[in-house]
């Protein structure tokens, strides 16, 4: 059973810590949650990032954290996805997450009558090259934090800041850009039920809060 939490807008790095403070003190009777939001705008490194990637960042803010992955940009149209899961708990190995969070990607743009798939050597999903979705992870005592982010409706101009997840010239697009005019609860609740079936997780409660 897995707590679903819709979250709106959210700055980053409050929703960063507080995500590290849940993975902290959860124990093996603590329920498995997915987050969903949407941040202010801003540019976060993972763990081995290198800033040559950072070009020119202007006024948006820059964060370190604890994820895997190279540099990538958050802002508002985009639908964050964050499971909190004891993945030895619920028998998922971290390649299990990663390849259920990207086929959902898959499997929803696929009811658009929209081919995209998912790269090995660069997490992520994409569209004729175009990437749409980008994964970066932490896993700490068997439980996973930090997730996906799903290009909806999102202003692109900030990704030619920076070389997207540390490949230089890597396009990207979202789904308003593919012709996929979905609300973003709409968006949602698909991604949420596709997750969910993929993971073999079933849901306990929705909470806004």
């Amino acid at each position: 059973m897995i707590i679903v939490r819709s979250l709106g807008r959210q700055d980053y790095e409050p929703l960063w810590r507080r995500m590290q403070a849940f993975t902290d003190r959860r124990d093996a009777e603590t329920p498995d949650e997915l987050w969903f939001c949407e941040h202010s705008p801003v540019f976060t490194l993972g763990l081995n990032a290198n800033r040559e990637h950072l070009l020119a960042p202007g006024d948006i803010p820059v964060i370190q954290v604890d994820r895997g992955g190279q540099v990538t940009y958050h802002g508002p149209g985009q639908l964050m996805i964050y499971p909190l899961v004891d993945l030895r708990r619920a028998r998922l190995g971290v390649r299990d997450l990663v390849t259920g969070l990207e086929q959902s990607i898959v499997d929803l743009v696929a009811e658009y009558d929209i081919k995209a798939r998912a790269r090995k050597e660069a997490p992520g999903v994409y569209v004729d090259g175009r990437k749409i979705a980008s994964v970066g992870l932490r896993i700490r005592r068997s439980a996973s934090f930090h997730g996906m982010a799903l290009n909806i409706d999102v202003d692109l101009e900030p990704f030619s800041r920076i070389n997207p997840c540390g490949f230089r010239d890597l396009e990207v697009t979202d789904l308003h850009a593919l012709g996929i005019a979905a609300s973003r609860d709409a968006i949602e609740a698909r991604v949420r039920a596709i997750l969910l079936g993929r993971l073999g997780l079933s849901e306990q409660a929705v909470v806004s809060d």
